[in-house]
């Protein structure tokens, strides 16, 4: 098999993309920075994978080879992927044998990769190596604790609430600017507080610094630090001939700063994405890192655009061609589908919101019967809340449903107890941690907590020395156990994961009398067993969780999965990255596309538009968008009409309804509500009203 036979699948532009650079005679391949703009559905990662299958097959060694991704799934599939191609290919000739997953090791998440080189390099960031990843819910209830403890819970104004002081901590942090910046243009309504949240901000970084605790942002943040010295920026960048970066439209100003220090001049340097699937902006995400990309460099970085799309059928990429082609600033594609004709979209006229689900009903029952199974169909919205009337009449019409975008897993008041037992275990300095634990026990308060906290401060740490510890009586009967299931785990000897059985099994008993429900909630605890299984260590096994959380159980789980086949509802935030063979779009007015909180700022209209691309590209072969006509409000004046009138979108504009089919839904169509379709016979209104003159 010949050396380019792993290039010979891919189209002309992905093969360029894919083949990218020069050969060396000795081993290697020398390549400037290389911009791939993969459309949707075009085979971005397929693409990327066989770059990096390229690579191991011109004598790239796979440990010098860094891939950063968004998810550890992501990097997982990347991995196997270029493995299995790189391994067909040299066959039997492969250095290592069918190794190249397992040496393909600096694969994985921007924070994980973060994780990683900190703490290999902590000494020279006068770092405990040993320090804990908080996750975004451990995090929130921190800055909660100092909330109260500076006394700013009790302000007679309203200061705001933990998980808002989070976001605005972590857009200043990844966008690189100024608290006050951030408070402009995301959060005006706490701009007031700036000199408060400033002394906030600050403490909460003291207690990290003090407890040896990182949340996610610090991640960056520190390895952001580092790159910023010169010595141990080319000492970290030597490391890697290449670096490959997946969905660069999501990174934020910090990650590209990152990126830049690691590769100053471009070399090796290929990065990944769509610009017209930039909407993560209020996660700080900036679409400038794209198209400003090319011109970072001297000579510019090179520019692959891949328009070939294996997804969608050609009428759907008309209209989202038409939509991205009203954009002012992008890198300008047409995409062209691989599977050629089909349906054109519709844009359908209802009346509100109740007919908007009574015609969806009907729609994915018709589907249902012509072999389009439920999970083959999907349901996007803007924002979860809209899809309130569709979730009843989808209950009263007994068709199960999924809905992406609920809480965490790891937001469950039982894993988060039993994660605590381990990480103070890991990290005696975590007090946040600490205190949770503590007050698993019966009679154990946060003021007894605080006392016991204080008790092993004062005596250097040591877990023995809280044995001597005189906790309230009602917790006395349990202290002995504790004490002793922390020395077990501190032991530098400890078998995982054996370690988390031993935890799990001292918590069953007040598992059971702290909760209700525990043969349903054990089930959670089950599968977090199974995760950690999955692990080679505890600090691997903790570190990965508050990085790459999975979903909730519960979004999978319940009568939805239970039953022979499911809807899927999804905000388009959640969607992007799936597909389905028939897609629902919802509220396709002004106010939801482009949503009204967007009004009067140009960037954040363009990625409303982005939006809206992102929701017509998930769809392979049907497409409907539902516009309703009126809304029904409530807190209205008792003579009121009860409703507004939806404004057509403006993304809708002449040239983009060209490509669709407008047609509206008949009121009387499978109504059960006692409407005029109900009626056996019609009265000519018309003629009596002519017979009054």
């Amino acid at each position: 098999m010949s050396s380019a036979s792993h290039l010979d699948r891919l189209n002309e532009p992905q093969s360029r993309a894919a083949g990218y650079g020069r050969p060396q005679p000795g081993g290697g391949v020398q390549a400037g920075p290389v911009l791939i703009v993969a459309g949707a559905g075009t085979g971005k990662t397929n693409t990327l994978a066989h770059r990096v299958a390229h690579l191991l097959v011109h004598g790239v060694d796979p440990a010098r080879i860094l891939l950063l991704t968004f998810t550890r799934r992501a990097a997982a599939e990347m991995r196997r992927r270029a493995a299995d191609i790189a391994g067909a290919t040299l066959g039997t000739r492969a250095p290592g044998g069918g190794q190249f997953e397992r040496r393909l090791a600096w694969a994985g998440t921007f924070h994980a990769v973060g994780n990683r080189l900190l703490r290999l390099h902590a000494d020279a960031l006068r770092l405990d190596p040993q320090f804990t990843v908080l996750d975004r819910s451990d995090a929130a209830d921190l800055l909660d604790a100092l909330r109260t403890e500076l006394g700013l819970a009790e302000k007679v104004e309203r200061f705001p609430r933990k998980d808002t002081c989070l976001q605005i901590y972590s857009h200043r942090v990844n966008t690189r600017g100024s608290l006050r910046a951030t408070l402009e243009s995301q959060f005006p309504w706490c701009l007031h507080w700036e000199q408060a949240l400033t002394g906030l901000y600050r403490a909460y970084v003291e207690r990290k610094q003090r407890e040896s605790l990182l949340d996610y942002d610090d991640l960056l943040l520190y390895w952001h630090v580092m790159m910023s010295d010169a010595h141990l920026a080319a000492r970290i960048g030597a490391q890697f001939d290449h670096v490959l970066v997946d969905e660069f439209q999501d990174t934020n100003a910090l990650q590209a700063e990152i990126l830049y220090a690691l590769k100053p001049d471009g070399a090796g340097l290929a990065v990944v994405g769509d610009d017209a699937q930039s909407i993560y902006s209020f996660r700080a995400a900036s679409i400038e890192n794209m198209l400003a990309f090319p011109a970072r460099f001297t000579p510019p970085a090179e520019v692959i655009t891949l328009a070939h799309n294996y997804r969608s059928t050609q009428p759907i990429l008309d209209l989202a061609n038409a939509v991205m082609a009203e954009a002012p600033r992008q890198y300008r594609k047409d995409l062209r589908a691989e599977r050629g004709g089909g349906t054109r979209p519709q844009l359908v006229t209802v009346v509100d919101q109740r007919q908007q689900a009574e015609c969806i009903c009907a729609e994915v029952l018709r589907r249902r019967e012509a072999n389009v199974p439920l999970r083959r169909q999907g349901v996007l919205f803007r924002s979860s809340s809209h899809s309130d009337v569709l979730e009843v009449e989808l209950t009263r019409r007994g068709i199960p449903f999924v809905k992406y975008g609920g809480l965490r897993f790891l937001d469950a008041g039982h894993v988060k107890d039993l994660l605590a037992v381990l990480r103070w275990a890991d990290n005696p300095r975590n007090t946040l941690a600490a205190a949770r634990v503590l007050q698993l026990l019966p009679g154990m308060g946060p003021v007894n907590a605080r006392r016991a906290l204080a008790y092993l401060d004062s005596r250097g740490g040591q877990w023995d020395a809280l044995g001597g510890f005189m906790p309230p009586a009602a917790a006395a009967a349990h202290w002995a156990a504790l004490v002793a299931l922390l020395r077990e785990l501190s032991r530098p000897d400890g078998a995982w994961p054996g370690d988390f059985e031993r935890a799990r099994l001292w918590y069953q008993p007040h598992f059971e009398r702290l909760y209700e429900q525990t043969h349903t909630r054990g089930g959670d605890l089950d599968q977090l067993a199974l995760l950690a299984g999955q692990f080679p260590s505890r600090e691997r096994f903790l570190t990965e969780l508050a990085l790459d959380p999975p979903a909730a159980s519960g979004d999978l789980s319940g009568p939805p999965a239970r039953d022979e086949d499911y809807l899927v509802l999804s905000t388009v935030h959640s969607a992007k990255g799936m597909e389905w063979d028939t897609v629902y779009l919802l509220n396709v007015v002004d106010g939801s596309f482009p949503s009204e909180f967007a009004a009067g700022r140009p960037e954040l209209l363009e990625e409303e538009r982005r939006l809206l691309y992102v929701a017509l590209t998930r769809a392979q072969n049907d497409l409907l968008l539902f516009a309703p006509l009126q809304f029904f409000t409530t807190t209205q004046h008792r003579f009121g009409d009860a409703h507004v009138y939806g404004a057509r979108s403006r993304f809708l504009t002449d040239g983009v309804l060209a490509h669709v089919q407008a047609v509206t839904a008949a009121a009387a169509a499978a109504d059960e509500h006692g409407r005029a379709g109900g009626l056996e016979h019609s009265i000519d209104a018309g003629a009596r009203l002519r017979q009054m003159w």
